[in-house]
């Protein structure tokens, strides 16, 4: 048995692909998941499974979404081993949760994704990069953060960001 994180791609932004948290885990469930479970309003859920091939298990929830609720997103998944991992490897102090983010990447990015970025003009925010995940620090918060929008563009595979609070407790 596998725990699984499920991090849905841009859904409950603002009126942008609303989904409730209920019909989430009903859609888990009805896919044969246990101990089904989600975290906030922002399509984070957390589940077990027998599927041992993690690919499936994504393309299988992200065309139950579709199918049930009409929802055409990408599911970004980690395992809880995965998570507990970079949350441990975290480059950063945390002093303050809501000022770090981590852009969980579906592929691991090409090599040289990040050759010839300047971050220069992006400073006082910080990243550091770590496999298919990607850290940052934004003291002055994520809303008017220009850095992610920056790296997101330079990159050739889905993603989505969450706050320290949200990554920590998602394990």
């Amino acid at each position: 048995m596998t725990r699984y994180v499920a991090l849905l791609r841009a859904v409950n932004l603002g009126s942008h692909k609303k989904i409730a948290m209920p019909d989430l885990r009903a859609v888990c469930a009805d896919l044969g998941h246990s101990d089904v479970r989600t975290y906030l309003q922002s399509g984070n859920i957390i589940f077990s499974t027998t599927e041992p091939v993690v690919e499936k298990v994504a393309q299988d929830l992200e065309e139950a979404l579709a199918a049930r609720l009409g929802l055409t997103t990408e599911a970004i998944l980690r395992t809880a081993d995965q998570m507990r991992a970079l949350i441990d490897g975290c480059p950063i102090e945390v002093s303050d949760p809501t000022k770090v983010s981590v852009l969980f990447l579906r592929d691991t990015p090409a090599t040289g994704w990040v050759d010839g970025f300047d971050a220069g003009p992006f400073i006082p925010e910080q990243m550091w990069t770590a496999g298919r995940e990607i850290y940052f620090h934004l003291p002055n918060g994520t809303g008017r953060a220009k850095l992610p929008p920056a790296v997101g563009r330079r990159l050739n595979t889905p993603a989505t960001m969450r706050n320290w609070r949200t990554v920590t407790n998602l394990t």
